[in-house]
């Protein structure tokens, strides 16, 4: 008899709600099908802080440290085919397939330039709401700080 996999378990209607820290008082929740790929999971903890997205990202299982050390990394490096060995994809993986139980956590790298690390937990899962759009943001805390730091304008006359 075979066994279903987490993923097939869940079905459409299913969601998983995260939450996404730049600092403990600076966060976003997000409910996401948990069958969305964590490509669509990445653009939608970027909407919700307002930033670009503009750059390459990547989950990563080592939260603290050299986040380069972690075991397990999803990378939208792979589905440009320019992946070390051993990085997964983030077209082809779903979030429910990265993160199979509350609790799990990743830190999330976006902008490898700027390394804006923001540390992603599950904290719960649901169902969809009739008539409701997904992914969504259901709570905020704190003022985003800005994407980009543009020095102050420098007179040009010399």
């Amino acid at each position: 008899m075979r066994i279903a996999s987490r993923e097939e378990k869940m079905k459409q209607s299913d969601i998983l709600i995260f939450r996404a820290s730049l600092e403990p008082k600076i966060f976003r929740d997000i409910e996401i099908a948990a069958t969305a790929s964590l490509y669509r999971f990445a653009q939608a903890i970027v909407d919700a802080f307002g930033f670009d997205f503009d750059h390459a990202f990547g989950f990563n299982n080592k939260i603290t440290g050299n986040y380069f050390d972690s075991k397990v990394k999803y990378e939208l490096f792979f589905d440009m085919g320019e992946a070390e060995k051993g990085v997964l994809s983030v077209k082809k993986n779903s979030v429910v397939t990265a993160f199979p139980a509350d609790n799990t956590k990743f830190l999330f790298v976006f902008d490898y330039g700027d390394e804006w690390g923001f540390k992603v937990e599950r904290i719960g899962s649901g169902l969809k709401a009739k008539g409701m759009k997904y992914p969504r943001v259901t709570k905020s805390a704190g003022i985003e700080p800005p994407q980009y730091e543009y020095p102050e304008d420098e007179d040009d006359d010399g």
